[in-house]
């Protein structure tokens, strides 16, 4: 079954409204990151609404209902329109055009270091001029009476920077072609974020989770606590529910405890309901390892060691290099457990074994030769804005196949909301050399690449397209149908988010009014790092870099743990700790999830032991109740504060 008129339609339609509630959501509100998660909350909030109508639809007329196959088509296209508009791309593409031009000063003096060595093509601003050109000015600071939004200095860069990104996604689906047999069929990985829609894609046929009343009282759960949220706003006396709580207030703020900060509990009751599909050991390792990780830092509080942290992102140093070698063996890892399945896509792709592939995305000889003309393409993109050709290999490797892999296998096998690693690739070059000695024109390339699309990893997309290929398996519609989905939902997403990320700031309230992560935080934060290597190049630091001894022993430490976890896994069926709960342990993710997984494994744990299957069974719609009423309470008050421009609840995603 292919795609029909009428869902690609209605997909059209959502595709822009998606991309409009994202950007006001979490761009314009500020407090509802309602597109970032590989599981957007606004997609599965359509998504209910869209099933719930269905069925009524169905009652009147099973001519004019939609089928499964019309509904995961729609379901497509929203994912791509989410994650394209919210940190996929746009949340992060746009700013990396302008920023340096409007926050450049005498104090970083990123006009003399970085201005020189800056492409015309890859900015909105004339990198020969001044620092705050109107075209960044008004970006941030609003239009003036009379101007009007500079489409012109958009267009070459929003292009160009287009094209890349292309070739990008290009790479990631020709990848996913390559790996969902690998995963899906032969592994069989739990993809726990589409267990959800499948639940909902049954209801259609069943009614059973729509119909329970455990759904129900999950649902009710957040639904209520948001609601009181929402009303505190507006009404100081209705009491409001605390859904975080920060640790670092029973912490003397002395050694060891200091080296302990931050830690905070948020308590997200969809990640309790996602968490709760884990497999056990997942779930334990998850929670186990980060608090493992913090009794790390407690150590080398105790021991008064200095611990320094890595750059860009919010843990230490020894801990960001042991998740390198972590995600080096996983990957490593995967490619050899998936070797017989590699070798049949080799010989399929040279002609010496036909395969039957018709039913994968793409056939399997255009995925593994287009896999690798997208990556060179990438990197001749690379080049062409300043980045030496083998460093631009190197980037684009580390990228797609250690860090994109391993993320979208935490989703998959690992269900996490969030894809955040600990390190760039430049992390990994300073095992063996300071990142100064790569050159000015190298530094100014990779401050764009990082700022763009390895500093943060959430909206990766490869986990939308292993997701929704997933979902698609009993609904009888063929994968291949699902390329020029989307293709474009991805095109049309990036020019509809394009257009109000120029609109809402130049036009609305100035991007410095609105949510400073992107246009503030993340914008600058590669480019101050890359400051201070470019000015080592003027002013080398004495004997080198100190670091360089500490990187390589932490990412040996990764490295050897991490094939020890993996070899006990293999060798004992009762080992509990999964190589995936370490490699993530100090990311941003496990910053924020931490706590619901500990919550989740605490329930599991209870009901497995004593009701056993059964029981866990029972008790599922209850955990996928409280999924979607934290996902639709967002999507509520999301309206709601558009429709009074008023202040929206925090949700516990940040």
């Amino acid at each position: 079954m292919g795609v029909t008129f009428r869902s690609a339609v209605i997909g059209v339609i959502l595709v822009a409204v998606v991309c409009w509630v994202v950007t006001y959501a979490e761009c314009v509100s500020a407090r509802i990151q309602i597109g970032f998660l590989q599981l957007p909350p606004v997609v599965l909030g359509f998504l209910v609404f869209i099933v719930l109508a269905n069925t009524v639809v169905r009652r009147i007329s099973a001519r004019l209902a939609l089928t499964n196959a019309e509904i995961v088509t729609i379901y497509a296209m929203m994912l791509m329109a989410a994650m394209i508009s919210s940190r996929g791309l746009m949340e992060k593409v746009m700013p990396v055009m302008i920023a340096t031009n409007y926050y450049a000063n005498p104090g970083n003096e990123w006009d003399r270091l970085f201005y020189p060595y800056m492409k015309k093509w890859l900015v909105a601003f004339n990198p020969e001029g001044e620092p705050m050109q109107m075209v960044a000015r008004a970006y941030y600071e609003k239009l003036r009476s009379g101007e009007s939004i500079p489409w012109g200095f958009w267009a070459v860069p929003l292009t160009m920077w287009g094209i890349f990104s292309l070739f990008i996604f290009g790479a990631f689906l020709c990848l996913a072609s390559i790996i969902r047999r690998q995963w899906v069929d032969n592994e069989k990985l739990a993809f726990p974020l589409a267990q959800l829609p499948l639940d909902m894609l049954r209801e259609g046929q069943q009614g059973s989770l729509f119909r329970n009343r455990l759904t129900w009282v999950g649902f009710a759960i957040p639904a209520v606590i948001f609601g009181l949220n929402g009303l505190h706003n507006f009404f100081p006396n209705v009491p409001a529910v605390r859904l975080e709580q920060s640790l670092t207030a029973y912490f003397v703020p002395v050694q060891p405890w200091i080296t302990v900060y931050p830690t905070t509990m948020y308590l997200s009751f969809a990640a309790i309901g996602l968490f709760y599909l884990l497999p056990s050991d997942i779930l334990f390792s998850l929670w186990a390892f980060f608090l493992f990780m913090r009794f790390q830092t407690f150590m080398a509080g105790v021991y008064g060691a200095q611990v320094d942290l890595m750059p860009l992102y919010p843990c230490y140093k020894f801990m960001g290099y042991q998740a390198v070698g972590a995600y080096i063996v996983i990957a490593a890892y995967m490619m050899y457990t998936a070797r017989p399945h590699l070798r049949r896509v080799w010989a399929n792709a040279t002609g010496k074994q036909a395969i039957d592939d018709s039913n994968e995305l793409l056939p399997y000889g255009v995925a593994f030769w287009g896999l690798f003309l997208f990556l060179a393409l990438a990197a001749i993109w690379l080049w062409a804005a300043g980045m030496s050709l083998w460093l631009a290999a190197f980037e684009l490797f580390v990228f797609v196949f250690i860090v994109a892999l391993v993320l979208a296998r935490s989703t998959s096998e690992g269900g996490l909301l969030m894809t955040e690693t600990s390190f760039r690739p430049v992390d990994i070059i300073r095992v063996f050399a300071a990142p100064h000695t790569l050159g000015p024109q190298n530094l100014t390339a990779m401050a764009f690449f990082d700022t763009a699309f390895l500093r943060d990893q959430r909206g990766l997309l490869l986990t939308g397209f292993l997701d929704t290929l997933k979902i698609s398996d009993g609904t009888g519609m063929r994968r291949r149908s699902f390329l020029p989905l989307f293709v474009g939902s991805i095109i049309l997403a990036a020019i509809v988010a394009g257009v109000l990320q120029l609109v809402y700031p130049y036009m609305l309230k100035g991007a410095l009014s609105m949510y400073s992560y992107p246009y503030t935080d993340n914008a600058q934060w590669a480019w101050n790092d890359y400051t201070t290597h470019m000015r080592e190049i003027e002013n080398p630091t004495p004997g080198g870099d100190p670091a360089l001894l500490s990187n390589r022993i932490w990412l040996g430490v990764g490295l050897a743990f991490t094939a020890f976890l993996a070899w006990m896994r293999v060798t004992f069926f009762w080992w509990p700790f999964h190589p995936l709960g370490y490699a993530l342990a100090p990311s941003w993710t496990m910053y924020n999830f931490w706590f619901p997984c500990f919550v989740a494994w605490v329930f599991k744990t209870i009901l497995l032991r004593y009701g056993g299957m059964q029981l866990y069974a029972r008790a599922r719609p209850l955990f996928l109740g409280l999924i979607m009423g934290e996902f639709i309470a967002a999507i509520f008050w999301t309206a709601v504060s558009a429709a009074l421009n008023a202040p929206a609840p925090q949700f516990p995603w940040p």
